[in-house]
C-alpha cells in the first residue's frame, strides 16, 4: 500500500517484509538478504522508507526512497 514504510523483521523461521499498518500483507522468506531486496524494491516502488530490523527487534538501518522535504539547495 503506497505511502506506509516497509519494514525488514525476524520472524521464527525467517524474515518478513510489511508494510506499517498493512495487517496480512506479509510476505515471508527464508533469508534475510532476499527478504531485504524485497523490502527494498517494495519501498523504492511506493517511495517510502525502508527500515530493517536485527534479531534483537532494534533497528539496524533506515533508507528513505521517497521525496525528502529537505532543500539541500539552500
Amino acid at each position: 500500500m503506497p505511502g506506509r514504510n516497509v519494514h525488514v523483521a525476524p520472524i521464527a523461521n525467517g524474515w518478513v517484509v510489511e508494510a506499517e499498518g498493512w495487517v496480512g500483507g506479509q510476505q515471508k522468506f527464508t533469508t534475510e538478504e532476499e527478504a531485504i531486496a524485497a523490502g527494498t524494491e517494495r519501498a523504492k516502488r511506493d517511495k517510502v522508507e525502508l527500515i530493517i530490523h536485527n534479531r534483537d527487534g532494534r533497528i539496524r538501518q533506515r533508507d528513505s526512497f521517497g521525496l525528502d522535504s529537505r532543500n539541500i539547495n539552500k
